[in-house]
């Protein structure tokens, strides 16, 4: 789905952060690629159309983006730090064959871990690992 320039930069307003060109363009990506992409995956794929971005420009909307509630960072390796754009709760499930990850729904609020009681929980997250049906198929066919 396409997002216009105008829209984001105006929803950006609306959550006091100011709208310059590289944000405007960062957050119409994360709308119109849920990918759940790195700061890397960002800057390769906006580089060409913003020649004077940075990496550490990506990183820092990203950040304040985080802060202002407009994305979430997701960590499903410890090494690779990815962002998702959707805030509603949902699961990810990350394939060890292709490295896709794909959302899932699920009802966070169900899970309850009564051994944390007192404890003040932030965050939730679910994470599964495994083989994406594509790439299963792809393995049972080289097997043959």
């Amino acid at each position: 789905m396409k997002h216009s320039n105008e829209e984001t930069a105006a929803e950006l307003m609306n959550r006091n952060i100011r709208p310059s060109f590289q944000r405007v363009r960062i957050l119409v990506y994360m709308q119109e690629n849920l990918c759940h992409p790195t700061v890397e995956k960002i800057f390769n794929d906006l580089h060409t159309e913003i020649p004077s971005l940075s990496k550490t420009t990506v990183y820092n909307t990203l950040s304040l983006f985080v802060e202002a509630g407009l994305v979430r960072i997701l960590n499903i390796e410890d090494n690779e730090t990815r962002y998702d754009i959707i805030m509603k709760n949902h699961g990810h499930f990350k394939c060890e064959s292709c490295g896709e990850i794909f959302n899932f729904r699920i009802n966070l609020d169900d899970f309850t871990a009564d051994e944390l009681g007192g404890f003040i929980i932030n965050d939730k997250n679910v994470y599964f690992k495994g083989i994406c049906p594509k790439c299963r198929k792809e393995k049972i066919k080289e097997a043959e």
